[in-house]
């Protein structure tokens, strides 16, 4: 299989990795050179959510997540899990669900690459779902000995408007019934197809005319919210929604509508024996965690709106002993954390801050977390 290519400014840097998950899954894992050749630097894994990609951390057009971690003197690495608008699954009609992430995706990955850097620190930067997948990972203990985690926009406790919890609640399953996936691209669509009346929903009220945009910004794939705070976005990244988020595949939703109900990230397989090494709840678990952990939220989300402030309560609470934080960046919703124009100036520094903080403690649990932080 070949991977849809990355878009970027990094030349020959960029050194692509073969990689297959054990359950025979193809996915897209790819390392980012420092400029200097160096090979001792800490290195960060970071993660994308649902339907989009690793580029959504190499924006050419701006001052992206891997320029920043570049110059701090980090070495990062991009995984495109299955969930990726690079790779052809959610297209198609191959079903998964976030459980196979979260067994196969993050910990192999991460596997993979501690047998490549020699016993260097190991730091995560995760966003949306795969936050929310690498919560379980880490509850099921896949993925020890992480130096410190950085959780964007949601992590162990979603929270949905009542609006898009009753679309998804009693609308998913009657678009489920009629649709494969919902795609972002309206070029793909038509006016004489399914996917249109979406479209045509989602553009009601709509400031801005682009139909891409309408149905990440206006009414988020039909089901409630906003993903971005439509200012903070660079003209050309705008321009390039539809290739930095593909299609939804219906098929997950079943497994999207357990976790909202629970309020907490939950295994869905409970009949297949592969999976029973993930917990069934992962908050139950997160007296386990052994790494420091950031919760970052933009104080405008919109989609998962204050989950990661309720996550830092909830931890802080249930579990004292856990090195947790709860950062709010003001003027932010959810994806322009990372994709916005000046992201870098507004968003970046204290994720760049918390990973050096990391490298500086002692390894082991170092006691309860510092509280909110930034508002």
């Amino acid at each position: 299989m070949t991977l849809r290519p990355l878009h970027h400014r990094l030349g020959d840097r960029v050194e692509e990795i073969p990689f297959t998950a054990s359950d025979g899954t193809e996915l897209g894992l790819c390392r980012v050179a420092p400029e200097d050749g160096s090979t001792d630097r800490p290195v960060v894994l970071v993660l994308h959510g649902l339907t989009a990609s690793a580029d959504m951390f190499t924006l050419p057009e701006t001052r992206n997540l891997v320029d920043v971690l570049l110059d701090a003197g980090y070495e990062p690495w991009l995984l495109d899990w299955r969930g990726s608008c690079r790779l052809p699954f959610n297209e198609g009609r191959v079903r998964y669900t976030f459980d196979d992430v979260a067994l196969y995706d993050i910990p192999e990955a991460v596997a993979l690459i501690r047998e490549r850097i020699d016993g260097r620190p190991l730091l995560t930067v995760a966003h949306c779902i795969g936050a929310l997948c690498l919560s379980l990972s880490m509850a099921a203990g896949l993925v020890p000995g992480l130096t410190g985690v950085v959780a964007q926009g949601v992590f162990l406790t979603p929270k949905m408007s009542w609006k898009t919890r009753a679309r998804l609640h009693f609308g998913g399953e009657l678009l489920r019934s009629r649709l494969v996936n919902i795609p972002t691209d309206f070029k793909k669509v038509g006016f004489w197809s399914k996917p249109s009346l979406i479209f045509a929903e989602v553009s009601l009220g709509a400031e801005c005319k682009d139909p891409n945009c309408q149905i990440l910004h206006n009414d988020s794939w039909g089901v409630g919210g906003s993903l971005f705070v439509h200012d903070n976005l660079h003209d050309t990244t705008h321009d390039r929604l539809a290739e930095l988020y593909g299609t939804v595949p219906m098929w997950i939703l079943p497994h999207l509508r357990s976790i909202e109900l629970a309020h907490t990230m939950m295994r869905y397989n409970d009949s297949d024996g592969r999976y029973d090494a993930l917990p069934k709840n992962a908050l139950d678990h997160a007296g386990s965690f052994d790494a420091p952990l950031m919760l970052l939220s933009g104080s405008d989300n919109r989609f998962w709106y204050d989950s990661n402030e309720i996550c830092h309560d909830v931890l802080t609470r249930r579990n004292p002993e856990l090195d947790v934080r709860y950062v709010e960046v003001p003027g932010y919703g959810h994806l322009d954390a990372f994709i916005g124009r000046n992201a870098a100036l507004d968003v970046f520094g204290h994720i760049v801050d918390f990973l050096d903080e990391c490298l500086t403690r002692p390894p082991g649990r170092v006691g309860a977390g510092t509280g909110s932080g930034a508002r």
